[in-house]
């Protein structure tokens, strides 16, 4: 469950899949059922100031936050990250994310957040952008939309037609089709072997480019070093072995590339807010 604490000019509007949710910020707002087809659980236009905060201990879902005025912080690979107009972010599931609102301006972004089994493959893949460069507008005019016929006549083809609008357009960043394909083949490979004690240099190597562009480029596509975006397949792996077999966690440290099951425990934390055993 999401923890708020809200400013007195924070303003929302809503759309949730199911009346199932009656928490304060949730109760009065429609429904559009064919959210749930997209597995997403609701989406959201936001505009808060400080001091406006959001905690969630064990998100459900993926979660897209798409900036378009103001700015804040989200805490996501057990780090503080600047989000303003003009970005996006992707929190993944099952960790301890956060959000505030910083700065004169308020903080103005939509929000699609997910409902996801940890057995399924989430939105997230090995190419997905923590942080990256978005322009919000369509997907603000679909959140627009969909509240409007929710509100409204509500006709099932138009609902289902905004739908499909947004959960395509959170694709189109969680998928980039403009991504480098030395990339892509690399992070193949690496996601085959999390295991093997990847370097830099071997990163480097298996991407045929220099060190120095391959940080360039991760830090343009995804948001994060080469030597980050390793340890988040790494925990995301872990997550998904912690959830869906018996194995020890010394195991599945080893399985993941730790050697020291006590480094692989904090990492977890660090990234996830919680310890391997808890995720269990």
């Amino acid at each position: 469950m999401p923890a708020k604490n809200a400013s007195p000019a924070t303003r929302t509007h809503v759309v949730r899949s199911d009346d199932v949710d009656n928490r304060d910020w949730l109760r009065d707002q429609p429904v559009c059922r064919e959210l749930a087809q997209h597995h997403i659980a609701h989406v959201e236009i936001l505009e808060a100031g400080e001091p406006f905060s959001m905690t969630r201990a064990d998100q459900s879902g993926t979660c897209m936050m798409a900036c378009f005025g103001g700015g804040g912080v989200v805490r996501a690979d057990g780090q503080w990250k600047r989000l303003e107009a003009g970005q996006a972010c992707l929190l993944p599931p099952f960790v301890t994310n956060q959000l505030k609102a910083t700065g004169p301006e308020p903080m103005r972004m939509c929000t699609v957040r997910y409902l996801e089994s940890r057995e399924a493959r989430p939105i997230l893949s090995h190419k997905s952008p923590i942080l990256g460069s978005y322009h919000a507008d369509p997907l603000l005019r679909a959140i627009q939309g969909l509240h409007a016929e929710a509100t409204g006549q509500a006709i099932p083809a138009q609902l289902n037609a905004w739908a499909g609008l947004i959960h395509g357009y959170v694709l189109r960043f969680a998928e980039p089709h403009q991504s480098d394909t030395r990339l892509w083949r690399m992070w193949e490979a690496v996601d085959r072997e999390l295991a093997r004690p990847w370097t830099l240099d071997e990163l480097a190597a298996k991407a045929c480019v220099s060190k120095e562009h391959l940080r360039r480029l991760c830090r343009s596509e995804l948001g994060r070093t080469p030597m980050q975006h390793v340890t988040f397949l790494r925990m995301r792996r872990a997550r998904h072995l912690l959830t869906s077999t018996n194995d020890k966690i010394e195991t599945i440290s080893r399985d993941v590339g730790f050697i020291n099951p006590n480094t692989f425990s904090n990492t977890f934390q660090k990234w996830t807010g919680r310890r391997p055993s808890r995720a269990r």
